[in-house]
C-alpha cells in the first residue's frame, strides 16, 4: 500500500543527488554533531577561565584599592581580543601555507560560512575556540603589571603583543602550515603559544616597567584570599575545556586528557602544600590554588600524549619547581614580576613542553612516542621553546618602547599610592 510512495521518494532522491553531484548530505556526513556539542561547551568553559575565573583569581591578590583596576584590565582584554581576533588573527593564524606567518584571506572571517568545517566541527565554532585562548593569553600578563601600569598602556600592549607574540607563535605551531607544526613539535593546548610567550613576556615587562613602590620589603598580603580561591577553581573548571577541548573532538582523546589534567592539578597542589609548611611552617590557602595552576600550566602541553603516571611526575614536579621558581624571579633576580606569571606559567609550560618527550613514551604510560626518539622529540621540543623564549624577549621589549614613546607606561607615584580603581576608572569597590 506504501510502495508507491516509498518509489517515488527513492526516485526523487536519486535524482537530487545525481543533480547535486553526490553531495546532498555531504554536509551531514563531515559535521559530527557530538564533538560540536562538546567544543560549543568547551569554548564556554575557556572563556569562563577569564571572566570570571582569572579575573577573580588576581583580583583577590591585589590590594582593594586595586581589585576594579584588574577586573577592567581582565574585562577589557578579553574584548579587545575578540574583536582583533575576527578581524585579523584569526586569518593571520590559520590561515595561508607559509611557515611563519598566515594570510589575509580571512580577513574579517572572509569564507567562514556555516557551512565550513574543521575537522568534524563548524569552522565558526573552531573560531570561536581559539578566540577565548587569544582572550585568555594576554590575559595572563595582567598579572605581572597590577597595581602600577597605565590603562591605555594596557590595551596599547595587549594589541600589539597579540599581534607580533602570539599569533605567530599560533601559526608555527597549530597551523598545518607551520614550522613547528610541521617539524612535530607536541603542544596540544598551549605550553609553547599560551604559557612559554606570555610568561616570558611578562618577565620582560615586570623588568622594564618597575617594581611597585616598596617592593620587596613593603607589600601587603592579598585582600582577599577568597576570592583568589573562587577565582583559581573556575580555572580549574574551565581548564577541561581548555585541554579536553584542544582534542576537537568528543572521544577517548579528550577523555584521557581531561583525567591527566585534574590529576596533575591535584598532585601539584598537594605538592605545594607540602613544600610551604615545611618552608613557611603552614599551609596557606593561596598556596594550594597557586600550586594547582601551576601543575595544570605544566601539564597543558602534555596533556594528549602523557598517561596518569606521567601526569603525577609533572604535577609533583610542578608543586617542587614553580614553588622555588617563585622565590628566585623576586628574591634572586629582583623583578617584581607581581602574580607569579613567569614562575607558575612560564616555568611550569616549558618543563611541561619539554618532559612530554620522555613522559609520553609507554614506559610512562604515554601515547604516540617511541622511546628511540625521545632525544630526537627533545630536541624539537627544545627549539621550539627557545626559538618562542627569544622572539617573545626581543618583540615584548619593542612593544614596550612603543607603548613609552605613545601613551607612556607606568601611572604617577601618587596614582599609584592612591590606587588604580580611583586613579584611573574612578571608581571604587569600598562605600563611600
Amino acid at each position: 500500500m506504501n510502495r508507491p510512495s516509498t518509489l517515488a521518494t527513492l526516485l526523487l532522491t536519486t535524482f537530487l543527488l545525481f543533480v547535486s553531484g553526490g553531495q546532498l548530505f555531504a554536509q551531514d556526513s563531515v559535521i559530527d554533531s557530538g564533538d560540536t556539542a562538546w567544543m560549543l561547551t568547551a569554548t564556554a568553559l575557556v572563556l569562563l577561565m577569564t571572566l570570571p575565573g582569572l579575573a577573580l583569581f588576581y583580583g583577590g591578590l591585589v590590594q582593594g584599592k586595586n581589585l576594579l583596576s584588574v577586573l577592567m584590565h581582565c574585562f577589557a582584554v578579553a574584548c579587545l581580543a575578540s574583536v582583533l581576533w575576527v578581524v585579523c588573527l584569526y586569518s593571520l593564524a590559520f590561515k595561508g601555507t607559509g611557515p611563519i606567518i598566515g594570510d589575509f584571506s580571512a580577513f574579517f572571517l572572509k569564507g567562514v560560512t556555516p557551512d565550513s568545517v574543521v575537522g568534524t566541527i563548524p569552522e565558526p565554532v573552531f573560531v570561536m575556540f581559539q578566540m577565548t585562548f587569544a582572550i585568555i593569553t594576554p590575559g595572563l600578563i595582567i598579572g605581572a603589571f597590577v597595581e602600577r601600569m597605565k590603562f591605555q598602556a594596557v590595551l596599547l600592549f595587549s594589541a600589539l603583543w597579540l599581534i607580533f607574540v602570539y599569533t605567530p607563535a599560533v601559526h608555527w605551531v597549530w597551523s598545518d602550515s607551520g614550522w613547528m607544526f610541521n617539524n612535530g613539535t607536541i603542544d596540544l593546548a598551549g605550553g609553547i603559544v599560551v604559557h612559554a610567550t606570555a610568561g616570558v613576556s611578562a618577565l620582560v615587562l615586570a623588568k622594564m616597567l618597575g617594581s611597585r613602590t616598596g617592593f620587596p620589603k613593603r607589600l601587603t598580603p592579598p585582600h582577599k584570599p577568597g576570592l583568589v580561591m573562587i577565582g583559581a577553581a573556575m580555572l580549574w573548571f574551565g581548564w577541561f575545556g581548555f585541554n579536553a577541548g584542544s582534542q576537537l573532538s568528543a572521544g577517548g582523546e579528550a577523555g584521557m586528557t581531561m583525567l591527566v589534567t585534574h590529576i596533575s592539578a591535584a598532585v601539584a597542589s598537594l605538592t605545594w602544600m607540602a613544600v610551604e609548611t615545611w618552608r613557611a611552617g603552614k599551609p596557606g590557602l593561596v598556596g594550594i590554588v597557586t600550586g594547582m595552576v601551576a601543575g595544570l600550566a605544566s601539564i597543558t602541553p602534555a596533556s594528549g600524549n602523557v598517561g596518569v603516571g606521567g601526569a603525577c611526575i609533572i604535577g609533583l614536579l610542578a608543586g617542587v619547581v614553580c614553588y622555588f621558581a617563585c622565590d628566585i624571579v623576586k628574591s634572586k633576580l629582583k623583578i617584581d614580576d607581581s602574580l607569579d606569571v613567569f614562575a607558575v606559567h612560564g616555568v611550569g609550560g616549558i618543563m611541561g613542553t619539554l618532559l612530554v618527550a620522555f613522559l609520553g613514551t609507554a614506559a610512562f604510560g604515554g601515547l604516540g612516542i617511541n622511546a628511540d626518539s625521545s632525544l630526537s622529540q627533545f630536541g624539537t621540543q627544545l627549539l621550539g621553546v627557545g626559538v618562542t623564549i627569544a622572539w617573545s624577549i626581543v618583540a615584548t621589549i619593542g612593544i614596550v618602547f612603543v607603548c613609552k614613546a605613545t601613551v607612556g607606561l607606568r601611572v604617577e607615584m601618587e596614582e599609584e599610592e592612591e590606587g588604580l580603581d580611583l586613579a584611573e576608572h574612578g571608581e571604587t569597590n569600598y562605600a563611600q
